[in-house]
């Protein structure tokens, strides 16, 4: 099973794209897709389209587009749950000591990563962002 992580640009930023790598790979899983790409504002809106009608959308493209992100093809059993496990709740003040948002989060905006929440958004946001030669089995 394939799942979609990124590290999102205060993650990048702040230089905790090797501790989110190392986390993934310390845990059994295989990165089989990654690039650093710079969202412009239509991806963005694309990769958010569910919270289009909710007030913090502007901010959220704004943040997301501000510097480049680190988009990322994950490999496992179970993938989908155990990086949602790894990366804990979307609020880091809910977020458990151990998971990566629990670490280094500063705020439920800045919060290090995003991942897929289930199978399909896996698979939509993989399409987004990965080309199937840019995926490699081994």
């Amino acid at each position: 099973m394939k799942t979609f992580l990124a590290v999102k640009p205060d993650g990048v930023e702040r230089g905790l794209v090797g501790e989110v790598i190392k986390r993934v790979e310390d845990r059994g899983l295989k990165i089989v897709g990654m690039k650093m790409i710079w969202l412009d504002e239509e991806m963005a809106e694309e990769h958010y389209e569910e919270h289009k009608d909710k007030e913090f959308f502007s901010e959220l493209i704004s943040y997301i587009t501000s510097s480049p992100i680190v988009a990322m093809a994950i490999e496992g059993q179970n993938a989908v749950s155990v990086i949602r496990d790894m990366i804990g709740a979307t609020n880091p003040s809910e977020a458990s000591p151990g998971t990566i948002r629990g670490d280094y989060a500063l705020d439920i905006e800045q919060n290090v990563v995003h991942a897929a929440d289930s199978k399909e958004t896996a698979e939509r946001e993989l399409n987004m962002y990965f080309d199937e030669e840019e995926l490699h089995n081994y």
